[in-house]
């Protein structure tokens, strides 16, 4: 870089830079206290993407609001 007024706004870019990197760090620890406060320490997926439940597991989970149903439309019938 042979001009010295670039040479110096990129270096003064580069400061402001690093300082913009830090407050970025400050707020990501401050969000961090904060989930650890609430209970709520869970964090997105780096990538992403969220957690997927397995087959099995939304069977079982279906099953279940089909019993749960089935009961609350028993009770209906024998009341009315």
């Amino acid at each position: 870089m042979g001009n010295p007024e670039l040479t110096s706004t990129v270096k003064m870019l580069q400061g402001q830079r690093a300082q913009v990197q830090q407050e970025l760090a400050k707020l990501d620890k401050a969000i961090a206290v904060l989930r650890e406060l609430s209970g709520t320490n869970s964090t997105p997926a780096q990538d992403g993407k969220s957690h997927t439940m397995s087959a099995a597991a939304r069977r079982k989970i279906a099953k279940a609001q089909r019993a749960r149903w089935a009961k609350l439309r028993a009770e209906r019938k024998t009341k009315g």
